[in-house]
């Protein structure tokens, strides 16, 4: 009786073991570098992203989804924290997230403290915005970087960390045997080549893993095959194409028909501009080859001829198959391991992108291409797909995973759970969602709503201290159903003077919202000392 007693208890506590197992589901967390929704789920005919689709098609899509700020740094650092940037005070790529906030709590950090076995793999952090172990406490073992990848036998790393074509390469050496000869300082080496020669795309007939994002799909995958289920596990995977340059195998090169791609319809200021807005995309600029020259319009915008515009949109377009076929790889070994069946995927950009609209490239904007960005949510357990409309912000990913994995959801996020629209809710309780981006020693905040964009350009201030109207140095307002190329700032428009009202007294409210979270954050931090 006894034997049977303890059988029938052993089972109970397998049973449970497993229900707990099902209750915190592992979670496959993939960052893709500067991904706009170049994707079919967001309604792009041209984009050939079978994989992303598949995985969108029973999950959530989230149409009106955007960045709290259009660079790489302050981006990541926001969404991983659920934070907004004058709260982690990364505004640049210089600024390292835990020198001027020692406790905050990150994403990957907040599930290791609930029991999961977090790995990073590739760029998820920006790494000059974080330590050289790419956030130590937010992984369970040290996050893997792109140096430790291994190549397929034949190939070494891609010269310069992007490129394999031969013709490339011999450049390279050559510009390389060059400096060595002058005695050039070999830490000098790397600036001496890529200020003479540094291609902005690029093909290649080699296989997918002698570019780096193909190592980080195999080495993802590796991690996959050998991974100890007994806990769930939090993987992030970050891909760093569609960044410039856009390298990809030939093969994704020629998914594409270059004669049928279509230039930016509207490639210049709006009218009644707000010239702090616009910038001279000096990242592509960085971009160098014999054969490229750049040069500035009378509104001092890069002006790029058709044919480079058309190889560059080319290129972003062929670097994102191929970063789609990478996720497709990661999970057929996903769903091979039979761990498709509870693991939550999120497909995240961490901004959007400039391909010529207005004259912009790259990012560093509040415009629409720069802000709205890609976000994916796949939940086995609902297995549904849905498309939300209501606008959406990176902050609101903390406490959505959080509480899909029935953690709980930590204290003072400044985003909100999403997980009533991943079960079918189709609107959410935000209003608005919040971009911003400094330039010339002022601080634009975009306040984007369901129809509408509300940019507000304040001098030498940011959102924690009081703002007056002194301070406003210019303001912005597009409509997106009449005019969704921002062909017109409507700010003066008498036809908008209500939209113009109602969102200035959002902005009041948000600014007045962010001013006593501060105050009483910074109380907090009086009495702990």
């Amino acid at each position: 009786m006894r034997k049977h007693l303890f059988i029938y208890l052993m089972l109970l506590s397998i049973i449970k073991i497993q229900a707990q197992d099902q209750s915190n589901p592992n979670i496959l967390f993939i960052a893709i570098d500067d991904l706009k929704p170049t994707l079919g789920i967001y309604g792009d005919s041209f984009a050939v992203t079978p994989n992303i689709d598949a995985i969108a098609k029973n999950g959530t899509t989230f149409l009106n989804n955007h960045t709290q700020q259009a660079i790489c740094g302050p981006s990541r650092a926001s969404l991983l924290t659920g934070k907004r940037p004058d709260y982690t005070k990364v505004w640049d790529l210089k600024t390292k997230m835990r020198d001027v906030n020692p406790t905050i709590l990150t994403i990957p950090q907040y599930f290791k403290q609930s029991g999961y076995k977090t790995i990073g793999v590739g760029k998820i952090y920006d790494p000059r915005c974080v330590d050289n172990l790419r956030d130590k406490p937010s992984w369970s073992i040290p996050s893997i970087k792109e140096n430790e990848l291994k190549y397929p036998k034949g190939y070494n790393k891609p010269a310069l960390g992007f490129y394999q074509n031969k013709e490339n390469l011999n450049t390279i050496n050559g510009i390389k045997n060059r400096a060595l000869a002058k005695n050039i300082e070999k830490n000098k080496i790397y600036k001496y080549i890529t200020d003479r020669f540094k291609p902005p795309y690029e093909m290649a007939d080699v296989p997918d893993g002698a570019y780096v994002d193909g190592a980080i799909a195999n080495r993802s995958i590796q991690l996959l095959d050998t991974m100890n289920t007994s806990k769930p596990f939090f993987l992030a995977v970050g891909f760093k194409r569609p960044h410039l340059p856009f390298v990809a195998p030939r093969k994704y090169w020629q998914l594409y028909d270059e004669s049928k791609i279509k230039l930016a319809a509207y490639q210049k200021k709006a009218k009644n501009p707000v010239d702090v807005s616009y910038h001279k995309a000096g990242e592509m600029q960085k971009y160098k080859t014999p054969e490229i020259t750049y040069k500035l319009n009378n509104d001092n915008l890069l002006e790029l001829d058709k044919e480079l515009q058309k190889k560059l949109i080319h290129g972003y377009y062929a670097a994102t198959s191929y970063i789609d076929a990478q996720i497709g790889k990661i999970i057929d070994k996903l769903k091979q391991k039979d761990l498709d069946k509870n693991t939550i995927i999120v497909i995240w950009g961490d901004h959007g992108y400039h391909l010529g609209d207005h004259s912009l490239w790259n990012k560093h904007s509040n415009f629409e291409q720069a802000t709205r960005s890609p976000l994916v949510i796949y939940d086995p357990r609902i297995n549904k797909g849905y498309k939300i409309n209501s606008p959406t912000e990176f902050v609101d990913l903390f406490p959505t995973l959080s509480d899909l994995a029935n953690i709980g959801i930590p204290k003072k996020l400044d985003g909100v759970s999403l997980k009533a629209q991943i079960k079918g809710e189709l609107n959410t309780s935000k209003t608005y969602a919040v971009s911003q981006y400094p330039r010339k020693n002022k601080m634009g905040y975009s306040f984007r709503t369901k129809e509408y964009r509300y940019t507000v350009w304040i001098n030498k201030k940011k959102s924690t201290v009081p703002i007056f109207k002194e301070d406003i140095h210019a303001e912005e307002l597009y409509d997106y159903i009449n005019d969704p190329l921002e062909t017109e700032n409507k700010i003066d428009n008498e036809e908008y003077k209500q939209i113009k009202i109602t969102h200035q007294m959002l902005a009041e409210r948000y600014f007045k919202d962010q001013l006593v979270a501060s105050k009483t954050a910074g109380e907090k931090i009086k009495k702990s000392r």
